[in-house]
């Protein structure tokens, strides 16, 4: 059963949030017990000062702890100062008012973090890829998770480049998961294409994702939240697949923008809280659906100056390129993280590789203008356009010559209307 609701045309007021939280807490019969709330970092749009709030305020003093882990997948640790924004929270407050409170980051890079539930068999994976894959993957979770009595997953719904939408036991995996279901996961969604996957509510990754989970013998409570701009449109709890079903629905009517036709020119605008390409990333994962064949995607983040700061070094040397670039030279590629490959094709998007000539044709141009040089760009197989030279003032209205402004990028998906 699922408990919520949520609107298209206007947002939840704080008691109605109040209102379902209460009831799905409640319950959950958790008096005396120990509780991780699992949450997402900053690359989120989410109102996590309330929900953090309103959590202690129906739980405090019932429970035996409530505590936070970060669900990090593979982006850098939150310090201190970031963590207090992150739930509103001031120095004073967090070290007084919530002085009991732990928040845990996820240390994905140690191997000590984890433990092993079991191993998802190379016959369930050929059956949920249709055939694409036959291997055998490896389920390991932060083993943080088993020093509680239950486990609540608190995050936004979103389109996803790699899952068809984000949420739900996508908090667990790659949120606080091993590698092994993260590359895996991930090069499925690549094989499979962004293009195709993104906005889909049921995708064969999803349905790993799940299996995965179902590993977890943890009580499991999850709140999903569908926010437009800053506001909570909707929120739904139940189940970590239930709550996700319901959030999907309504990020499907929020979160899609119909076109009539594709766009020859895309400035995404990239919002701070992305700070490096490999989550900036998203200002090209949700338009390419909207970009016409030969157009280009330019992403506008003066800010953003490192392609990534936790996989750098693996993406200076493999660069950005089209999925068949890897597939058909393989043996060259499959020694690296296939999480780093799969980015890789992400961001390059749809098209072609011809390993006779070693000619590699993208549908569309995608052009930086970053805070990365220029040199370094070309390097990486990515155009540059100076950011100093862009005037957004020129690039606004321009809808009519198939040129488009998005003053926000990477969480708004455009799609074109599908023909009459």
């Amino acid at each position: 059963m699922t408990i919520g609701k949520g609107y298209t045309d206007r947002f939840l007021s704080e008691a109605e949030v109040r209102g379902i939280m209460a009831q799905a807490l409640e319950q959950a019969n958790l008096s005396g017990k120990r509780v991780l709330v699992i949450t997402p970092d900053t690359t989120r749009t989410a109102p996590m000062p309330m929900m953090f709030r309103l959590f202690h305020e129906l739980l405090g003093g019932e429970v035996a702890a409530l505590d936070y882990l970060i669900a990090l997948g593979t982006h850098h640790p939150l310090d201190e100062p970031t963590l207090n924004r992150l739930f509103g929270l001031t120095p004073q407050e967090r070290a007084e008012k919530y002085a009991d409170v732990k928040i845990f980051n996820h240390h994905w890079e140690r191997q000590d973090t984890f433990v092993t539930l079991g191993r998802i068999s190379e016959a369930e994976i050929e059956e949920i890829s249709g055939g694409l894959m036959r291997m055998p993957v490896d389920v390991r979770l932060n083993k943080l998770v088993f020093d509680y009595d239950q486990i609540i997953i608190c995050g936004p719904t979103f389109p996803h480049e790699v899952v068809g939408f984000s949420g739900g036991n996508k908090y667990f995996f790659p949120g606080i998961g091993g590698q092994e279901v993260i590359n895996f996961s991930h090069w499925l969604g690549a094989v499979m294409t962004s293009y195709d996957i993104i906005g889909t509510k049921y995708t064969p990754v999803r349905q790993v994702l799940d299996r995965a989970a179902s590993f977890i013998d943890r009580p499991k409570l999850c709140f999903s939240m569908v926010v437009k701009g800053r506001e909570l449109a909707g929120l739904y709890a139940g189940t970590p697949e239930a709550a996700y079903d319901a959030a999907a629905d309504l990020s499907a009517k929020l979160h899609i923008i119909w076109v009539d036709r594709p766009y020859r020119r895309v400035l995404s605008v990239v919002p701070e809280m992305y700070d490096d390409l490999w989550v900036a990333a998203k200002g090209m994962y949700k338009l390419e659906p909207a970009i016409a064949d030969g157009g280009e995607v330019i992403i506008y983040a003066p800010h953003v100056k490192e392609v990534s700061y936790t996989h750098g070094q693996h993406l200076e040397e493999v660069g950005y390129h089209v999925r068949d670039y890897f597939l058909k030279q393989w043996d060259r590629f499959k020694h690296y993280p296939w999480g780093v490959l799969a980015h890789s094709t992400h961001l390059r998007g749809l098209g072609q590789y011809d390993p006779a000539t070693g000619i590699e044709t993208p549908r569309i141009q995608v052009t930086l203008a970053t805070g990365i040089p220029e040199e370094r760009c070309r390097r990486l197989n990515l155009g540059y356009l100076d950011p100093a030279s862009v005037n957004l003032d020129e690039w606004r209205g321009r809808e009519a010559e198939g040129i488009l402004l998005v003053p926000k990028a990477g969480e708004m998906l455009y799609r074109v209307k599908p023909a009459a």
